[in-house]
């Protein structure tokens, strides 16, 4: 076996390991494409030729496997750690008012700061609308 042979199988190899550690597919391609063009080094030594089938396979491939990426790398619909505050009902434990920046909610048991476009008075119901740092964007609930 010519020495280039050797040295597809190894970039195949590499290609697989980064492959390993992406869910994209498209360094599967290339150990595709790698593997072809050793094999292609059995019945040339043209390096023209084996870099030819190397793109053309890789590019080939690329464009096939996107719909089966998509598939394996959705993205989670679950809202995990403080993005999964956004919505959720709490109740002011100290009066929010904007203008002094102050105010305290009590979310899920925890208490956070708290900032409102409007004055919430103590006791009312609010609804988390988003989370910056260590405090809460909050609006009060409307019962409807």
């Amino acid at each position: 076996m010519p020495t280039i042979f050797w040295l597809w199988l190894a970039a195949a190899a590499v290609f697989l390991i980064v492959e390993i550690g992406t869910p994209s597919l498209v360094f599967a391609c290339f150990v595709a494409g790698s593997i072809l063009a050793a094999i292609t080094s059995t019945m040339t030594e043209s390096l023209i030729w084996q870099l030819a089938v190397f793109a053309a396979v890789s590019i080939i491939l690329i464009p096939l496997t996107r719909p089966l990426a998509r598939k394996i790398t959705k993205p989670s619909p679950q809202a995990v750690n403080v993005d999964a505050m956004v919505g959720r009902i709490g109740m002011v434990v100290k009066t929010i008012d904007p203008a002094r920046e102050v105010g305290q909610v009590r979310v899920d048991g925890q208490i956070w700061q708290a900032l409102a476009t409007e004055t919430i008075a103590e006791g009312a119901r609010i609804k988390v609308e988003k989370v910056q740092g260590a405090r809460l964007y909050v609006a009060a609930e409307n019962n409807e």
